[in-house]
């Protein structure tokens, strides 16, 4: 894997940039930026001094303009491939020079396939979408040509549609309509195995049908034509919901190994099927050492890690800190955490499971007695709970925060808002307010506008 030694292009944080202008206006953020140490650049774009909103894009103007997105669906604008591109990875006309960036390609480690009418009507096309719900232009694109879909990820979900096309099950479309095949879940690791899961629709049908679909699908993949996908587990998971938690609905293993391993900052880390793990292995390594190098942790610092996952932040600097403790909503991810923790020979961390505005207030009470807490925060694209930022704000002992952000606008502003500006009786931030010191951009998601932003705040 090649890096460059270049500027993440700052029109990915166009948005952002317009609100630390706002921030600033307004007064909410005493804002101020530093230069970043001296980590490699791999992945790391560069942290600009003073007003962010002076900062001059690098991005190649010229390609950007000659870059349109196409005004309808209609059969034509170029082929079904070409315009699948042009939403999954919008910047894939341009070289990879030109998106400043190195060419990084097949780098996904999970990829979620969908199953619906293909560009030619058949409703057993295994792909992604093009178009819309709301306006009824749902097509389905396999994703060979994709450049960030690995091609092994694309060869199981051309086996899966093969599968299907031979099934006499149709797939489940739309949920009150029928239909029993769902979606597929791939994910892989560094050194080749392969996961595969598969979503189902059980309608009405009996334990012994089903049974009958799930050897069915078995043989297929160990014996069958998609034997060729030398598959290391196969799971089925029976769901009524569009999403379904291992504890609303388990996932049946089918054959294999129930679990994928990786390999990351010196640990070795267990994968659950429905576990949370940043989609891009090497870019999360670049990731995680960019939150350890802001957290300055030392001997005598707690580090809570909030929303996290498998654990690897924590665990990650575990060596560097009394205390690790993690929570984290989904149970298996938890499992995980403390799996990877025991093989690694780790004793000081300990991994709570459920909503963090629940468990958080109740650990951080006994947690004021002077020891420095470090917060690192990792949530998913909603954000976090108010409840959770209203505990942060009000324990004394947090003195730095780390925040990561995949997205950055939504509730993610609002978080930020509400750490950083002045205590408010009325909405139960009596703490401090936190000052947005540093924020450094991470590029995990090559020939797509997206990047994980990571945001120091002290007080």
């Amino acid at each position: 894997m090649a890096g460059l030694k270049r500027r993440v292009p700052m029109h990915r944080l166009r948005y952002f940039i317009s609100m630390v202008g706002l921030f600033s206006k307004s007064g909410l953020l005493p804002w101020y930026a530093r230069n970043p140490p001296g980590w490699s650049q791999l992945f790391l774009g560069t942290v600009c001094k003073g007003d962010f909103t002076h900062v001059v894009a690098t991005k190649c103007q010229k390609g950007q303009k000659s870059q349109k997105k196409p005004s309808h669906l209609g059969p034509l604008d170029g082929s079904w491939q070409e315009r699948l591109a042009d939403v999954v990875t919008p910047l894939w006309r341009l070289s990879y020079e030109e998106q400043l960036k190195p060419v990084i390609n097949g780098y996904r480690n999970k990829s979620t396939f969908s199953v619906n009418r293909g560009p030619d009507g058949n409703p057993k096309t295994v792909g992604y979408y093009l178009g819309t719900w709301r306006d009824g232009n749902i097509v389905c694109v396999r994703s060979n040509n994709l450049k960030n879909i690995p091609e092994k990820h694309s060869q199981v979900a051309q086996y899966y549609e093969v599968f299907l096309r031979q099934s006499p099950l149709e797939p489940c479309l739309v949920f009150h309509e029928g239909g029993y095949w769902r979606e597929l879940i791939v994910r892989t690791n560094s050194q080749g195995h392969t996961m595969a899961i598969i979503t189902f629709h059980p309608q009405k049908l009996s334990q012994e049908e089903l049974h009958v679909q799930k050897e069915t699908v078995k043989e297929f993949f160990i014996r069958g034509p998609g034997a060729a996908c030398d598959l290391t587990s196969l799971y089925f998971q029976e769901s009524t919901m569009t999403r379904c938690s291992h504890q609303q609905s388990p996932y049946q293993l089918l054959f294999g190994e129930p679990y994928i391993f990786e390999e990351l900052l010196s640990l070795k880390i267990r994968i659950s099927p429905d576990a949370f793990f940043q989609i891009n292995t090497a870019g999360a390594e670049m990731l995680y050492r960019t939150v350890g190098e802001l957290t300055g942790v030392n001997s005598d610092t707690i580090l809570l890690d909030i929303c996290c996952g498998t654990g690897v932040i924590g665990l990650s600097l575990a060596q560097h800190t009394s205390q690790v403790l993690g929570i984290e909503l989904v149970e298996q991810a938890v499992e995980d955490a403390r799996w990877t923790a025991a093989f690694n020979g780790i004793t000081n961390s300990e991994f709570h499971t459920g909503p963090a505005e629940k468990i958080l207030p109740g650990l951080l009470k006994s947690k004021e007695d002077g020891q420095s807490v470090v917060a690192v925060v990792n949530p998913a694209r909603a954000g976090l709970h108010y409840k959770v930022i209203q505990a942060i704000r009000n324990c004394r002992a947090i003195r730095t925060l780390v925040f990561v952000s995949c997205k950055l606008h939504g509730e993610s502003t609002r978080n930020i808002i509400e750490l950083c500006c002045p205590p408010d009786s009325a909405k139960k931030l009596l703490g401090e307010p936190f000052v947005l010191q540093q924020a450094v951009p991470v590029d995990l998601f090559p020939h797509t506008p997206h990047c994980e932003l990571v945001l120091l705040f002290t007080r």
